[in-house]
């Protein structure tokens, strides 16, 4: 059992009596590990007394603590839970049953939605009603997480399976980096209900930010997801670039509106920011895995087993060829007039697509070297 404790001389006692409590009636073999983050009160004094192991973790951080605790755990299995007495410990062994069965990570639920329970008064209602339900939809469907309560800080995991996750976040994005993480490699998931208690401090507020948290947490997910932060939008954009371009070339009319070259250029800019936007996708996902900051993703690695440096290098030569091809025409249109005032409707028509496919494949190949280069494995 791992607690991160900062200035939680008030709980921490009780939290520590129940666990040992727990452990010693269901015959479960362990330790508790007060992980200290820099308490200035008597928590370390209260851990020692206790029995449990006091580990001094410099680094700040509610991750930092957990990481520095986790890596002097000496058992098989691991439970973490927060030293505020909101979570009962006696529920410990919930969650070494579904350890035992074969689950590489067992998440407590607290809410409804997973058969959980909440007090009253024990959360926050924005917490409860809006932000856990909305992140924890969001990582269902970003990263496919068999989760409903992402943010419940009591939760347990085969310790081999841990070190596989290689966490990096120090701070509270530790626990929802777990989750996304193991979603991410396939790892087996289970989530155990269990009641959640008012927290029993009352010399200080909890450590826990709303709007702050839920921001960084926000901002974690998209960094997790290349492909819903940069993929989709940008394939959205190119869509209606390619749109705009369907319907000016023609020169269709809507409702007696005349789509001209202004159209067009408005279309040319949704096509350039869409494609940036999706190289930006393949360049952080190839960055992300290189540096193990996510697991390797199968469609990218058949990505690029289809497209390499060379292939993507004759796909831009094309497109300069081709952007050759039509800048010199708008130029032949204006020698034919003896580089005089043009029918700029109809040039535009011939530069505006030029200059396009000019900066796509100036794009194209500036990306493909970088991705080369980012995709080199350190020796």
């Amino acid at each position: 059992m791992v607690i991160p404790c900062l200035n939680e001389a008030e709980t921490l006692g009780t939290c520590i009596e129940k666990a040992i409590r727990s452990m010693r009636e269901q015959v479960i073999r362990g330790e508790i590990i007060v992980a200290d983050n820099g308490s200035s009160d008597a928590s370390r004094t209260i851990a020692r007394d206790l029995g449990a192991v006091v580990v001094d973790v410099k680094n700040k951080g509610y991750g930092s603590a957990l990481m520095g605790g986790i890596a002097v755990a000496a058992g098989r299995f691991v439970i973490i839970g927060d030293a505020d007495d909101s979570y009962n410990f006696a529920e410990i062994p919930k969650f070494v049953e579904k350890l035992r069965q074969g689950f590489d990570l067992v998440q407590g639920c607290r809410l409804p939605s997973g058969g959980g329970t909440v007090m009253p008064g024990a959360m926050p209602w924005l917490h409860r009603w809006l932000g856990n339900p909305m992140f924890s939809l969001l990582a269902r469907r970003m990263f496919h997480a068999r989760v409903h309560d992402i943010y419940c800080g009591m939760r347990g995991f085969a310790k081999a399976f841990y070190l596989r996750l290689d966490q990096r976040c120090t701070g509270m994005e530790f626990a929802t980096e777990m989750i996304i993480k193991a979603s991410l490699i396939d790892g087996r998931i289970a989530e155990v209900p269990i009641t959640l208690h008012r927290d029993g401090r009352t010399a200080h507020l909890p450590h826990l930010k709303t709007f702050r948290d839920g921001y960084r947490t926000l901002r974690f997910f998209l960094i997790c997801s290349p492909r819903w932060l940069f993929l989709m939008p940008g394939g959205m954009l190119i869509l209606l670039g390619l749109l705009g371009y369907g319907m000016v070339l023609p020169g269709i009319s809507i409702g007696g509106i005349n789509l001209d070259a202004h159209t067009l250029l408005f279309a040319s800019m949704a096509i350039l920011c869409g494609y940036q936007a999706i190289l930006f996708a393949i360049l952080s996902e190839t960055f992300s895995v290189a540096e193990r900051l996510l697991p390797p993703d199968p469609l990218l690695e058949r990505f690029f087993s289809g497209l390499t440096l060379e292939r993507g290098l004759v796909a831009a030569f094309a497109a300069l060829l081709g952007a050759a091809f039509l800048l010199g025409g708008a130029v032949e249109q204006w020698r034919a007039v003896d580089f005089g005032a043009l029918d700029y409707s109809r040039t535009m028509r011939w530069v505006i697509p030029g200059a396009t496919l000019a900066v796509l494949g100036f794009q194209t190949v500036l990306w493909g070297f970088f991705t080369s280069i980012l995709g080199m494995r350190r020796n």
